[in-house]
């Protein structure tokens, strides 16, 4: 799945926090995303953000596909978080939009 094609189907799902901003920072060359809750929308931009969550493109494949858990992923430095940590929390919900 490119970037692009996660994009649109996060759209489709709605899978963003009501209300609030967060960044998927996938490093380098990599890029963003940007979970818009305000704008209900989702997009490959970068911007400021509420929470920032800052994992590698595959890692992130890997936590989306289930075969990677979150909080094993944030525990062994897979997935940092900056920001408010309650946001991040809520990443399991927006995985799961996008399993479901």
């Amino acid at each position: 799945m490119t970037k692009h094609e996660l994009a649109t189907k996060m759209q489709d799902a709605g899978a963003f926090l009501p209300g609030k901003k967060v960044k998927i920072d996938f490093g380098g060359s990599d890029g963003a995303l940007m979970l818009d809750g305000v704008d209900q929308t989702v997009g490959e931009e970068d911007g400021v953000a509420d929470t920032t969550i800052k994992v590698s493109w595959d890692d992130w494949q890997a936590l989306s596909s289930g075969q990677l858990d979150g909080m094993t992923a944030f525990m062994t430095g897979k997935l940092k978080v900056e920001g408010d940590m309650s946001n991040a929390m809520q990443l399991q919900s927006v995985l799961g939009k996008l399993r479901g």
